[in-house]
């Protein structure tokens, strides 16, 4: 079944709709995307055109959609108490393949893309007929609304648009509670998320603008903008101004010599880069973007103050501050959407992050010694890890 199949033809033979009536309460806080203070129009797509957003978006995203996810079973047979539940049908949609179309590894990586965007991740569960889950399909989180009805229960509204009528909404696709599996993130009311670009649309908005700046200023040749004096009246200086631009404007006509007559002088009006800061102010915005994503600067590769001891711990401090709270929101909203009430006690999803925290070489072996020595580890364990 096709991720889109539904825009025709339902995924289930008698979808069962909220119902919808007047007094429908918002249970969501809606921030509008728009200008900055700088000026600079911030949206998801204007964002990702910062360097610095692409790389701390890219890393979260790859980070958790590389990591094993496994489904256990709790058990008292086994020596910590429980086991990979390979025979559950979850088991291999959330390790091998969410739906016909995607592996789990770019599943994982679209719905974090749209969690660290717009704060918030959606995908259409499709069950069988016994309430089993058969597959899992991500939807744009742009458009997608979350509401309530008369009886207080949680429904969803996915705005379904097509190409044949651009920016015209075709269809509402309304899905209850349980057809929709929903990772929010940090939000107001606990049941959507707000998103961290719109929320840090000014930090990001002087991004873009000094972006701007730059390229305004190499496309002029590297050169300021300036004036042309002349002692006396000009007839024309329209024609004046283009014929300068034409000949001495632009990168491909830098350092050219010019040649004034008539007493006229060239004064430049503008401040340089290095007045300006330019370089100081665009350092400041990585370092900006970082601290919003929560990333260390050396992982999206800025070493200005990176040391080969401060390095390694701090990925560490990534995994642990950084990547373990996604990690939870996840694991906790597959519990909470994708097992039975009657499972949820009985199964878990669990990342393995062992190997991102095996830390610098002397202090794993100092910690296996310890381990052997105290009788908590055995030898297999240690080679194992």
């Amino acid at each position: 079944m096709g991720f889109l199949s539904w825009l025709g033809i339902s995924p289930r033979d008698a979808p069962h709709l909220p119902e919808i009536t007047d007094n429908v309460r918002d249970s969501g806080q809606t921030f509008v995307f728009g200008r900055a203070d700088s000026g600079e129009r911030v949206d998801e797509k204007s964002a990702m055109q910062i360097a610095t957003v692409y790389a701390c978006v890219r890393l979260l995203a790859e980070s958790v959609a590389g990591l094993p996810l496994h489904l256990y079973r709790f058990t008292d047979t086994s020596e910590n108490g429980k086991e990979k539940a390979k025979d559950h049908p979850l088991y291999r949609l959330l390790y091998m393949l969410p739906n016909p179309e995607m592996t789990s590894f770019s599943f994982r990586e679209v719905m974090m893309t749209h969690l660290l965007l717009w704060g918030n991740c959606y995908a259409q569960i499709i069950r069988d007929g016994k309430n089993g889950i058969l597959g899992l399909y991500p939807l744009l989180p742009e458009n997608v609304e979350v509401d309530r009805d008369e009886k207080d229960e949680i429904y969803y509204i996915y705005h379904a648009y097509t190409d044949e009528i651009p920016g015209e909404n075709n269809k509402d696709i309304y899905f209850r509670r349980d057809e929709i599996f929903h990772v929010p993130g940090l939000g107001f009311n606990g049941l959507v998320g707000f998103s961290p670009i719109a929320m840090m649309k000014n930090a990001l908005g002087t991004t873009l603008a000094v972006e701007k700046l730059g390229s305004a200023f190499f496309k002029n040749g590297a050169q300021p903008s300036g004036v042309l004096e002349h002692p006396g009246v000009l007839k024309d200086p329209a024609k004046i101004r283009e014929n300068w631009s034409d000949v001495y404007g632009g990168a491909n006509n830098a350092h050219k010599v010019a040649v004034l007559e008539e007493g006229m002088q060239y004064k430049a009006i503008s401040l340089p880069p290095e007045d300006s800061q330019f370089l100081s102010t665009r350092q400041f915005g990585v370092n900006e973007i970082c601290r919003i994503f929560r990333v260390p600067p050396h992982m999206v590769q800025d070493l200005e103050h990176a040391t080969f001891s401060n390095i390694e711990h701090q990925s560490i401090d990534f995994v642990m501050h950084t990547l373990m709270p996604w990690l939870v929101r996840f694991e906790q909203a597959i519990i909470k959407d994708l097992l039975l009430p009657e499972e949820q006690e009985q199964y878990f999803p669990k990342f393995n992050v062992d190997g991102l925290l095996r830390g610098d070489y002397q202090s794993r072996m100092q910690g296996y010694a310890t381990g052997i020595s105290n009788g908590f580890m055995s030898p297999n364990d240690c080679r194992a890890l």
